[in-house]
């Protein structure tokens, strides 16, 4: 998927400012994590998203992933309802219809961006100007900084202590941007949790702020562990 330094997200490399769009179409959605080259299934079946996907991929295909200001998995997402200031832009690389008015989808992530401000339009779904964050273009420079043993030391105590198991022989070929990114989003952190990873600095910060969550998870009661 990468080459060099270079980001790369299905057939498109996305190398500075100007691969990027001004403003993208939003897909608000609570628990929704994406990170830089992570992979993220959606199954679409509201229309106005349906719509939002139709244009999409009748266009540069990307979207941009962003939680509810307020982590309330049973919130009412409307035209109105506040976003966090941070999300994650997305390309479509897997697409599918199901025959029943559902789309599958899979979005891969290509860096973190800024909301600006909301841009009015007669479509049925929210679209923003956006600021990227540019340094995740090359954001894989930043995996010796990655303290790796300490990252998968905490993921194996948690997935013992869950007595869960996972294919260790693919996590250990993983680069240290793909493992951590991954890691963070497959994990069962709450809406917070997963925000603060999003905002997270650098990817050295991010996997020091994972292991945290973790070793808190690990060392609270049994009822208090990730849900």
């Amino acid at each position: 998927m990468r080459s060099g330094a270079d980001m790369q997200v299905g057939n498109q490399r996305y190398l500075s400012r100007k691969d990027l769009p001004e403003t993208v179409p939003v897909f608000p959605l609570t628990g929704g994590l994406l990170l830089p080259l992570g992979q993220l299934p959606l199954n679409i079946f509201e229309p106005r998203y349906l719509a939002m996907i139709d244009q999409a991929l009748s266009g540069n295909r990307l979207v941009a992933m962003v939680q509810p200001a307020h982590h309330d998995p049973t919130l009412d997402v409307n035209a109105l309802t506040p976003l966090s200031g941070i999300g994650c832009l997305g390309r479509i690389t897997s697409f599918a219809e199901t025959g029943d008015g559902r789309y599958l989808v899979a979005l891969t992530g290509i860096c973190r961006m800024r909301l600006i401000e909301e841009v009015r339009t007669t479509k049925p779904f929210r679209s923003f100007e956006i600021a990227p964050f540019l340094t995740d273009l090359n954001a894989e420079q930043q995996d010796d900084t990655v303290d790796r043993a300490g990252l998968l030391a905490a993921f194996r105590a948690y997935l013992d202590s869950e007595g869960l198991e996972t294919e260790w022989e693919h996590i250990e070929q993983a680069s240290n941007l793909m493992l951590v990114n991954s890691l963070s989003m497959m994990a069962p952190f709450g809406p917070a949790e997963k925000q603060a990873l999003l905002e997270a600095p650098d990817l050295k910060t991010r996997a020091e702020l994972f292991v945290a969550i973790i070793e808190f998870a690990l060392a609270g009661d049994p009822g208090d562990r990730l849900q």
